[in-house]
């Protein structure tokens, strides 16, 4: 780069301060439309692009054959389109273009993927070990929470002591967009969090967070991802994540109860039609049940 900053560096960056200050997206959100659009910007910048009028409707449609010669994914590309048409339309709000040259460009339509759910035998087995150590009485009692309350892993990971109720019934849980909202919390997962808690005041820390590593250090998304990991292959199951432990929480709720709005809530989503995706889930439950079950029962295709 040159020692003059590139020309959309300074407009990405007032955007960003735009996301963070005023619109009061949360800091994960941002530094995700940051990785996008600087991405965006270095292929203009390669294309020996200078201003805002030279970027045109090809300039953009080559960026995005670029993203798929290398191999990003349709649901990444999806994301990537998104990230800088927002950009854009901030831009033309603010009198820096007239038209934004993305206007026709549509996004690449992704494979309807199912996420992964675990069933509830899945669960038991997981779950079924006497720990051993102040490592294992934690992980224990992640994966119950998790579980219990369908937290995504960033929640997880920023529950304090104090964001329970009294009794622990209930969690005050942070979500996207600086949300919050209350969840309860099962028998087994206060259980759990009891005997963690316990066991973490023999830790030299002085954290508010709920789940410390060995260190009294607040616990990172990453290691909680490896110990559920570690924690499933141990019992063997295949390999778990914790979003895959948000998706059957969600399944189980909707199986037993058929609720889709209450689960809404309290899974933390703003629209209904992202909860939806569990009727398929719940369907396919169903259909399975019918061919295992139905004497004439033939294979169905739940694809379409």
């Amino acid at each position: 780069m040159s020692e003059k900053k590139f020309f959309l560096l300074q407009n990405i960056s007032d955007y960003l301060n735009f996301l963070s200050n005023i619109k009061g997206l949360a800091k994960n959100t941002t530094l995700s439309y940051q990785r996008d659009l600087v991405k965006f910007s270095s292929f203009a910048q390669s294309q020996n692009i200078t201003n805002f009028e030279m970027l045109t409707e090809e300039i953009c449609s080559g960026w995005i054959a670029n993203l798929f010669e290398s191999s990003v994914n349709a649901r990444s590309i999806q994301r990537h389109i998104s990230s800088v048409k927002g950009f854009f339309n901030y831009a033309i709000k603010h009198g820096l273009i007239l038209n934004s040259p993305f206007e026709l460009i549509g996004s690449p339509k992704s494979p309807n993927y199912l996420p992964s759910v675990l069933s509830p035998e899945d669960i038991e087995q997981l779950l079924n070990f006497k720990p051993k150590n102040a490592q294992e009485i934690r992980d224990m009692a992640i994966v119950e929470l998790i579980y219990s309350s369908g937290l995504r892993v960033s929640e997880a990971i920023n529950v304090n002591l104090n964001d329970f109720e009294e009794s622990k019934d209930f969690l005050r849980v942070l979500g996207k967009g600086s949300k919050t909202r209350l969840v309860p919390v099962g028998r087994f997962a206060q259980s759990a969090i009891n005997k963690w808690i316990n066991k973490r005041k023999t830790l030299a820390t002085v954290d508010e967070a709920l789940f410390v590593n060995l260190r009294g250090k607040r616990i990172s998304a990453r290691s909680i991802q490896e110990r559920i990991k570690h924690l499933a292959l141990r019992q063997g199951l295949p390999p778990v994540n914790p979003h895959m432990l948000r998706h059957s929480f969600a399944t189980h709720l909707l199986e037993s109860s058929g609720d889709l709005r209450s689960i809404q809530e309290l899974l933390g989503h703003s629209s209904l039609s992202t909860t939806q995706i569990y009727t398929r889930l719940d369907y396919q439950h169903l259909i399975k049940v019918y061919e295992k079950s139905h004497p004439r029962a033939t294979k169905i295709n739940v694809s379409n």
